[in-house]
C-alpha cells in the first residue's frame, strides 16, 4: 500500500496532499498522532487507513506523525498501555535494551579499531591515533547521530576514513565559521580542499616525522578535547612530548620539526 504524504495547510481543518498538490479537508473523525512512539504508530498503520504528515528539510521529507481515525488511535493506545504494564513486557523490554547496548558497545570498539587501522600512524604516534579514534567514535557512533559511521551502505573501512576526515574538517579548520557561497558545488569543493589538507597532516604521522605538537592543528584539537575531559596537566604533558626518533626527508608543513 502506497503511503499518502501530507503537510499542514494554512487553512484550518485542511491538509495539503504532497503528491497531488492540492488541499483536502481532514477526514471526519480523524486525529493526529505525533511521532515518538514507534510501537503505537506501527499498530495504527496496520489498520491501513492513515496519512503521514511530513515536513521537508533540504528537500528530504521528515515524518512528523500520522493522521488516522481517532477511535483507532485511542483503542491501540489503550491496548498498548495495558500490554506495557505487564511484567512480561518489562522483561522483554529490558532484554531488548541490554541486547542493543551490547550491540552498540561492540560496534563502537569495532569502529575504533577501523579508525586506528586507517590512520596507520608510526609507532611513536600510536597513542595519538588511539586518542583520535576515541574522539571520532564518540562523535560518530551514537545511535541517531546521522553521521557516516551509522550508515550500512559502505564498508566500515570507508566509514572510518570518512568519519576521520569529517572530524578533522570541523575540529582542525575554520570550516564551521567559513562563509561559503551558495553556488552549485561550492561546498563540495571546499570540503574536498579541506580533505586534502587533512590527509596531508595524517601522512606526516604515518611517515614518522618529528612533529611540533604545539603547532600541529590535529595535535592541538586532540589536546583541547583531552583538557575538556579533565585529564591532568602532568599526564597530558607527558603524552604530548614526542618520543625521540630520526625524521625522514620530504617536504613538511611549518608545524613539523626541521
Amino acid at each position: 500500500m502506497e503511503e499518502i504524504f501530507v503537510q499542514l495547510s494554512w487553512n484550518p481543518g485542511y491538509l495539503y496532499l504532497v503528491r497531488d498538490k492540492k488541499e483536502v479537508p481532514i477526514p471526519k473523525g480523524w486525529d493526529f498522532l505525533p511521532s515518538g512512539d514507534s510501537a503505537l504508530t506501527r499498530r495504527v498503520k496496520s489498520h491501513g487507513k492513515y496519512w503521514v504528515q511530513v515536513r521537508f528539510y533540504r528537500n528530504h521529507p521528515q515524518s512528523m506523525g500520522v493522521w488516522a481515525p481517532a477511535d483507532v488511535i485511542a483503542s491501540e493506545r489503550q491496548a498498548l498501555e495495558e500490554e506495557r504494564s505487564t511484567k512480561a513486557y518489562q522483561k522483554k523490554l529490558d532484554a531488548g535494551r541490554q541486547y542493543r547496548a551490547k550491540k552498540q558497545a561492540d560496534y563502537v570498539e569495532e569502529f575504533k579499531r577501523a579508525v586506528v587501522e586507517f590512520l596507520d600512524f608510526a609507532p611513536r604516534w600510536q597513542y595519538l591515533a588511539e586518542e583520535l579514534a576515541v574522539l571520532v567514535a564518540e562523535h560518530s557512533t551514537p545511535v541517531g547521530s546521522g553521521t557516516v559511521a551509522r550508515t550500512s551502505t559502505i564498508p566500515i573501512e570507508q566509514r572510518a576514513e570518512a568519519a576521520v576526515i569529517a572530524w578533522m574538517r570541523h575540529q582542525t579548520t575554520n570550516y564551521d565559521r567559513r562563509y561559503i557561497d551558495r553556488f552549485a558545488g561550492e561546498r563540495h569543493d571546499v570540503r574536498r580542499e579541506l580533505a586534502e589538507e587533512a590527509r596531508a597532516i595524517l601522512k606526516e604521522y604515518r611517515r614518522d616525522y618529528d612533529v611540533k605538537l604545539s603547532r600541529c592543528p590535529l595535535a592541538k584539537a586532540i589536546a583541547r578535547h583531552r583538557k575538556a575531559k579533565g585529564k591532568s596537566s602532568s599526564e597530558a604533558a607527558v603524552e604530548d612530548k614526542p618520543k625521540k626518533g630520526v625524521s625522514r626527508g620530504g617536504k613538511r608543513e611549518n608545524f613539523f620539526e626541521e
